[in-house]
C-alpha cells in the first residue's frame, strides 16, 4: 500500500462510490484509490496494491467495509477503511454490484442475471441465475428478507426469502437500461439513467412513471436525506426531489460526472471525476465545492 497525505484528492482520481459506518467514511474510486474520513472534511489517501478498479463498496453490520472492483475481487476491510485484503470471486460473469446484507451475509451480481451469495465472508459462493442474458446493475436488501435488483433491459427482480429465489417483477419503460436506483420497499422506489430519465413505482415494479426533471443529463445515483431524495448526474449536476418534480440544487458546473453520494456529519458528500468533490448542506441547499480541475 502506498500512503499520500499531503494531497488526498487528485485530478486523476474518478471516484465512484461511498460507505460509512458509525465512525468512518470511504469513497473509492479508480486505480485503487480509496479515501477513509472521520468528519467528512479531511480525507486520507491510500493506493491498493494492483491498483484495482472498484465499481462498488459497502458497509457490513459488522461495521467493516466490502468493495466490488473490475477484476471481480472482493476487498475487505477493518471498521477503520484500512487494511484492504482482496478476496477473488470465481465467476464466469462480470460482477457489477455488491450489497452486505443486514444478516452479514455478502451479495454481489452481474451479467447473466447472476446473484452470487457467501455467508462465510468470500469462503464459498452460492449462485442463482435468472437464466436471462441482462446484466444485474444493483441489488439492495431492504431486510434479511427482501431485496429489489433492477437490471438491463429494464428489468426488475425482487426476492422476499432472503435471496434463496428471485422473480422478475416488473419492466421498465423502453427497455430502460438503469444507472441509478433507490426503493424504500419493494413496492416504492425510483430508478434513474441516461437522457435524465427518473422513473416511479409504487406497485413493485408493475407500472411506471416517468418524473419531470428540469435536466436532461445522465443520472448516476440517488442519495436520500431525512426523507428528501437527491439524484446526481454528469457534468457535475445535483437535482431533489420536490412533490413529484426533480428540481436543480447544483447546476451544471464541469465536464465530469457525479457517481458518488453519502449523507456523512450532517452534510451530503457528492464525488465524481476528475477528482471532483462537493459537500452540500441540504436544509440550505448551500455549496462548498473542492474540484482540483477548478
Amino acid at each position: 500500500m502506498n500512503y499520500q497525505h499531503e494531497q488526498a484528492m487528485q485530478r486523476t482520481d474518478f471516484y465512484q462510490a461511498f460507505a460509512s459506518n458509525d465512525n468512518v467514511a470511504v469513497l473509492v474510486g479508480n486505480s485503487g484509490v480509496v479515501l477513509s474520513s472521520i468528519d467528512g472534511a479531511t480525507w486520507e489517501r491510500t493506493v491498493l496494491s494492483g491498483q484495482p478498479s472498484f465499481l462498488a463498496v459497502d458497509t457490513c453490520p459488522d461495521q467493516r467495509f466490502i468493495a466490488l472492483s473490475f477484476d471481480n475481487h472482493i476487498w475487505v476491510s477493518s471498521p477503520t477503511g484500512d487494511d484492504w485484503v482482496p478476496i477473488k470471486v470465481d465467476s464466469a460473469e462480470q460482477l457489477i454490484t455488491i450489497d452486505c446484507a443486514p444478516n452479514g451475509k455478502w451479495w454481489v451480481a452481474g451479467g447473466f442475471s447472476t446473484f452470487l451469495s457467501s455467508s462465510d465472508k468470500g469462503q464459498s459462493w452460492q449462485s442463482n441465475t435468472l437464466e436471462e442474458d441482462a446484466i444485474i446493475t444493483d441489488v439492495v436488501f431492504l431486510s434479511e428478507q427482501e431485496a429489489v435488483a433492477t437490471a438491463e433491459f429494464g428489468m426488475f427482480v425482487v426476492t422476499e426469502d432472503g435471496g434463496n429465489t428471485w422473480q422478475v417483477s416488473g419492466f421498465m419503460p423502453a427497455e430502460f437500461y438503469p444507472h441509478a436506483a433507490y426503493f424504500t420497499s419493494i413496492a416504492e422506489g425510483w430508478v434513474a439513467g441516461l437522457n435524465g430519465f427518473i422513473y416511479y413505482t409504487k406497485n413493485s415494479g408493475n407500472t411506471w412513471h416517468k418524473q419531470s426533471a428540469d435536466s436532461t443529463v445522465p443520472i448516476y445515483q440517488f442519495q436520500e436525506i431525512d426523507g428528501v431524495l437527491f439524484a446526481l448526474g454528469d457534468n457535475a449536476t445535483v437535482l431533489k426531489l420536490t412533490g413529484d418534480q426533480w428540481k436543480t440544487v447544483q447546476p451544471p458546473s464541469a465536464p465530469v460526472y457525479l457517481r458518488a453520494a453519502l449523507y456523512f456529519k450532517q452534510k451530503l458528500l457528492v464525488a465524481g471525476g476528475r477528482g471532483m468533490f462537493i459537500t452540500i448542506t441540504p436544509n440550505t441547499a448551500a455549496l462548498s465545492i473542492n474540484n482540483t480541475e477548478l
